[in-house]
C-alpha cells in the first residue's frame, strides 16, 4: 500500500511570470496527511487560499485558473503535473503573486523544485482513484477519455497543428517519477505566430520570450535552442493533461486516449472524476 506524501522542506523559485512579466516566485511548503493541494496568496491581505480541484477552475484559456474568494491563480497546470508526477499528496504551494513563473516553458522547473524540497512519506494511505467506467469530454477535433486501470496512469495522445512540420504528434506513455523527467517534463510549451500577436494586441504575454516557448510560424518551429523531442508538443500536451486531472484532487490511474486535448476538455474530465470521486466517498 502507497502512502500519502508531502514535500520534506521548503523551497522556492523565482523567475518571469509567462502573462503579467512581472517577476514571481513559488514557494513549496510540506503539508499535513489530508491536506490535498493547496495554492496560497501571500502578497493577499489575510493570505487567501485556493484549493487546486476541478470545481475552483474559473478559466481554461491559454492555461488552467483556479480560484476561491480573494485567491486567484493563473496557469497552474505545469506545477500541478509535477505534483502529480512525483505523487506528492499534500503541499502548499505559496505564491506572491497571481501567476508562477514560466521558467523555460516546460515542467522540469518545478520537478526539480520538488526534488530539491525532497519527499516525506506520511502515515496514511495514499488517495487514488480510477473510475468504473470510461469517462469521457469531447467537443470538436477534442476527444478525452479515462479507461478505468486500477494499477497506473497511462497517456497515449495524438496532436494536430496545421503549421507544424512535424505533423501530427503521437506518443505513449506510462507516469513514473524517474521517467516523467526524462521524457515528458521537458517538453516545453508552444504557440502559433498568429495566435502570439493576437495575444501581445489583448496586453498578454508581456512575459514571453524564445526563453520560455516555442513558436510554430510558417511551416517551422522557431525556438532558442534545437527541439528536445521531435515530437515536443505531444509530449507538452501529456504533461498538460498529467496536470490538469490532478484537479479531481488525488491521484488518478486510468488509461487516458487523449486526440487533439487542451485545457477545457482537460479540466472537464478531471470534473467529471472528481465528482464520481465525492459521490463515492459519500
Amino acid at each position: 500500500m502507497e502512502m500519502q506524501q508531502t514535500v520534506a522542506k521548503s523551497a522556492f523559485f523565482s523567475g518571469i511570470a509567462l502573462h503579467t512579466g512581472a517577476r514571481a516566485t513559488v514557494r513549496l511548503q510540506p503539508a499535513p496527511e489530508d491536506t490535498g493541494i493547496v495554492f496560497r496568496r501571500v502578497d493577499l491581505p489575510g493570505q487567501p487560499e485556493v484549493r487546486a480541484l476541478a470545481s475552483n477552475v474559473v478559466d481554461v484559456q491559454r492555461g488552467t485558473t483556479i480560484a476561491q474568494g480573494k485567491a486567484i491563480v493563473y496557469t497552474v497546470e505545469h506545477i500541478m503535473s509535477a505534483l502529480h508526477a512525483c505523487k506528492i499528496d499534500n503541499c502548499v504551494v505559496e505564491m506572491n503573486g497571481m501567476e508562477p513563473p514560466i521558467a523555460d516553458g516546460s515542467s522540469l522547473a518545478f520537478y526539480n523544485l520538488i526534488q530539491e524540497a525532497g519527499v516525506q512519506v506520511q502515515s496514511k494511505p495514499a488517495k487514488t482513484f480510477t473510475p468504473d467506467i470510461p469517462v469521457s469530454a469531447i467537443g470538436g477535433k477534442t476527444q478525452v477519455v479515462l479507461l478505468p486501470d486500477p494499477e497506473k496512469l497511462s497517456v497515449s495522445c495524438v496532436t494536430s497543428f496545421k503549421n507544424c512540420p512535424f505533423d501530427p504528434q503521437f506518443f505513449q506513455y506510462e507516469l513514473e517519477p524517474e521517467s516523467y523527467a526524462r521524457e515528458i517534463a521537458p517538453g516545453r510549451t508552444f504557440v502559433d505566430y498568429s495566435d502570439l500577436r493576437m495575444l501581445l494586441s489583448v496586453g498578454l504575454c508581456k512575459g514571453g520570450s524564445l526563453d520560455a516557448a516555442a513558436i510554430i510560424h510558417d511551416g517551422a518551429i522557431i525556438c532558442k535552442d534545437e527541439l528536445r523531442f521531435d515530437n515536443e508538443i505531444v509530449r507538452h500536451k501529456i504533461m498538460d493533461a498529467i496536470g490538469d486531472i490532478y484537479l479531481a484532487g488525488c491521484r488518478i490511474t486510468g488509461k487516458l486516449i487523449a486526440v487533439c486535448p487542451g485545457h477545457p476538455k482537460n479540466v472537464e474530465l478531471a470534473g467529471k472524476l472528481q465528482a464520481m470521486r465525492e459521490n463515492k466517498q459519500a
